[in-house]
């Protein structure tokens, strides 16, 4: 129907969004992949916009949509969303920070244990030819403190592995409340004790400013000498050089990163290709069930905003009113 509100995808989510967003009063048009070029055409009449980290929602952007009202992210992080921006036009902009829980925290873990088991070299060395078993000896997580650097969700679900696998589990910064962090074993500390007491550090945090070089070399000095590094949060959370340095210098034994300050980092980043660094693509989110459930949480989110005015999981809802 021609007054139905028009709702954008702009980016690769779950095509089933577009039957949440049609059996909910909205028009939905799917243009996954759209060069971004053409976005700001695109979105002329448009009531909704739907996107995942690819778009980047730009204050321009919002200048040349006067029509949008709701931007949804599939997703935690709304960094590529220029949410000022958004509440200085009352446009709202909603995210999903529970959808993709279980799957950033199954990578944490995953990333964890390739890297103190040496999987990716043992895999190149196979597919090269040869059979390094010397060259693989590794570590159990059995009996290793793990501390979670912002244990919120995603934090807390690492921390439910991490206790099923015999890790003691401690948490530090944007701390939950006790009674959260004691439901899934964690004991909480100041950041400086926690990271000095763990063997293996995981990052959680959210982007911005407050948490930007969180992870400095003050902090990396601070980890046990053969400690590892995992993060899957924010790439911009490490000091890149500062955590060279330390595994140049042997004060880490290792660090395993899905996630960089720029994205892709370039080709010649030698993080890429240092020998304690196990690297992945911002893999974290990347399984079929969580974009399934961002996509279609989203989709009903920004459908009941624009036609029934219910606001869920606003990022910017003070600016609302």
């Amino acid at each position: 129907m021609a007054d139905r509100p028009r709702v954008l995808i702009s980016d690769d989510l779950a095509p089933a969004c577009t039957g949440v967003l049609e059996a909910n009063g909205c028009a939905a048009e799917y243009r996954a992949g759209i060069d971004l070029g053409t976005l700001a055409a695109a979105c002329q009449g448009a009531a909704g916009l739907l996107v995942r980290s690819r778009t980047k929602v730009t204050a321009e952007l919002l200048g040349a949509a006067p029509s949008l009202r709701a931007i949804g992210r599939a997703g935690a992080g709304v960094d590529n969303i220029d949410v000022a921006a958004a509440s200085a036009r009352k446009v709202c902009v909603m995210n999903t920070p529970g959808g993709n829980t279980r799957s950033v925290a199954e990578h944490a873990i995953g990333l964890m244990l390739a890297l103190l088991r040496h999987i990716p070299r043992g895999d190149a060395s196979m597919r090269a030819g040869g059979f390094d078993k010397k060259g693989g000896m590794g570590n159990e997580v059995q009996g290793k403190t793990l501390c979670i650097v912002g244990p919120g969700k995603i934090g807390q679900e690492t921390a439910k592995i991490a206790r099923a696998l015999g890790m003691t589990v401690i948490g530090a910064h944007h701390a939950p409340t006790a009674e959260k962090a004691k439901a899934v074993g964690m004991e909480l500390k100041p950041l400086a004790d926690a990271l000095a007491a763990a063997d293996i550090v995981s990052l959680h945090v959210p982007g911005g400013g407050g948490t930007k070089h969180l992870i400095d070399a003050k902090a990396l000095a601070a980890m046990k000498k053969g400690a590892w590094l995992v993060n899957c949060a924010r790439g911009t959370a490490v000091d890149q050089a500062a955590l060279r340095a330390a595994l140049d210098s042997g004060h880490l034994a290792g660090a395993a990163l899905d996630v960089f300050p720029e994205e892709p980092p370039p080709k010649d980043d030698p993080i890429r290709t240092h020998p304690k660094v196990v690297c992945t693509p911002h893999l974290g989110a990347s399984t079929h069930e969580a974009q399934d459930r961002v996509a279609l949480a989203v989709a009903k989110q920004v459908a009941d905003y624009l036609v029934r005015g219910v606001v869920v999981d606003a990022v910017n809802a003070a600016a609302l009113r």
